[in-house]
């Protein structure tokens, strides 16, 4: 685990324990909706967007996600690379 993936299980345990599987993949996908609607407001189309709070949800969705990495011992920063690495592979000569 990461240093921040350290701290959001530091909190998680504090506060009780972490939820089961199923529990924290319908949190993210409420948190991802979250972002969604911010999105939406920064480019006009519902409103207009304010950057505190963008900020904010895009906080809510990586804790989410550290939360289910935690529980599968996945560590995200680890993760992002080879993510990176597999795109700059296969996608390198697209643009």
């Amino acid at each position: 685990m990461n240093e921040h993936q350290i701290k959001v299980d530091e909190l998680i345990r504090e506060l009780g324990g972490y939820w089961n599987p199923f529990e924290m993949l319908a949190a993210l996908t409420e948190e991802v909706g979250e972002l969604a609607d911010e999105i939406l407001k920064f480019e006009g189309v519902k409103g207009s967007g304010d950057i505190q709070t963008l900020e904010e949800e895009l906080g809510d969705v990586a804790f989410a996600l550290a939360c289910i990495a935690n529980h599968y011992g996945v560590d995200l920063i680890e993760a992002l690379d080879k993510t990176a690495k597999k795109y700059r592979q296969r996608d390198g000569n697209k643009w």
